[in-house]
């Protein structure tokens, strides 16, 4: 502590170091042209007095805030309640810290909402950002590398994809996989739950679906959108079962578990068997997979993966300043067998 009580100085730091005060800042700001002595005196008098670097000058010398932005275009009620943004919202909170940067959430809404997200990235209170669960109307691609900020993209975007780095799941196999398991069990009259068609995970997951059983020669008409809830589920699934005349369904593909999950509720209703009269595969092993009755056979989404890869690249670029050029990497699911299917 200082004599004076008060907090301490970058003077007295230095003092202290036997350095001047511009050797001080460059040792404590990560600087070149600092001897490893001189670094060894300014981190031991750092320690001793208990030195806090202002924030806003640092920023000053590094051109860092030392944040990372989290955007995520979905609405609170869906951020809060989904196990996939729980799950991810931890991930990247964890992560971030291991790279000493703070997390800023950002939650993305069409409109006005949407263009007051672009004044504050304008200003660069972050250093680079994350993009979670876009829609096909979003052009966050384009607006992110249009400001030169960096940026990676959880999930590969609908517009602008070539010009940003994106790491992303094989929704498109993922689905395709789901589709052999049923058929391998037996299962001819196969449905889908699909996702939101305006997302891509939605659509590539249907894509994959389709494709699946079109090459198996199947009937490839059997789809219901919902858009990842639980409640959406149900009324596909319902909607499925109406739809499906005389032949009716004895195997379905849910693109997300809560909805898989759903259409367990409808089937039981309506008095069908999982997976006697009705097989079921789902998509996320995020924690609801394991609870449903019958447990439910599903595709684990490597969202932690994912993370840790965006934030890779994302620190990546902020060193290179941006530069580097953009990225993809993409996971491949892991099937888990449980007892739906």
């Amino acid at each position: 502590m200082t004599l004076n009580g008060g907090a301490p100085t970058l003077d007295e730091v230095a003092k202290l170091a036997g350095v001047s005060k511009a050797t001080a800042s460059r040792a404590i700001n990560g600087g070149s042209k600092v001897s490893a002595r001189a670094q060894t005196a300014v981190d031991n008098a750092v320690r001793e007095l208990g030195y806090t670097p202002n924030a806003a000058a640092r920023s000053l010398v590094t051109r860092r805030t030392g944040s990372v932005a989290l955007i995520v275009p979905e609405s609170d009620e869906r951020i809060f309640s989904d196990p996939f943004f729980a799950r991810m919202l931890h991930l990247v909170a964890r992560t971030l810290r291991e790279h000493d940067l703070q997390l800023v959430l950002l939650i993305a809404q069409p409109g006005d909402e949407a263009e007051r997200l672009l004044r504050y990235l304008r200003g660069r209170y972050v250093d680079g950002a994350i993009v979670a669960s876009h829609h096909r109307e979003d052009r966050l691609a384009e607006h992110l590398s249009d400001l030169g900020l960096p940026c990676v993209f959880i999930g590969r975007p609908w517009i602008g994809a070539e010009r940003v780095a994106y790491v992303d799941s094989d929704n498109a196999g993922a689905a395709a996989q789901a589709v052999r398991v049923l058929l391998e069990g037996g299962r001819r009259r196969i449905a889908t739950i699909a996702g939101p068609p305006d997302m891509r995970a939605g659509h590539d997951r249907l894509r994959g679906w389709r494709d699946e059983l079109a090459a198996a020669g199947l009937e490839t008409g059997l789809v219901a959108h919902g858009d990842f809830t639980e409640d959406s589920g149900v009324q596909a699934c319902a909607a499925l079962l109406d739809a499906a005349g005389p032949g009716g369904i004895d195997g379905i593909f849910a693109a997300s578990d809560l909805m898989a999950q759903g259409a367990i509720r409808e089937l039981a209703r309506r008095g069908l068997r999982v997976p006697e009269d009705v097989a079921l595969v789902g998509y996320d092993d995020l924690g609801v997979a394991e609870r449903t009755d019958p447990p439910l056979t599903t595709l684990r989404n490597p969202i932690a993966s994912m993370v840790v890869e965006a934030i890779r690249l994302l620190t990546e670029s902020i060193d290179q300043g941006g530069g580097g050029g953009p990225r993809r990497v993409v996971f491949v699911p892991e099937l888990v067998r449980r007892a739906s299917a």
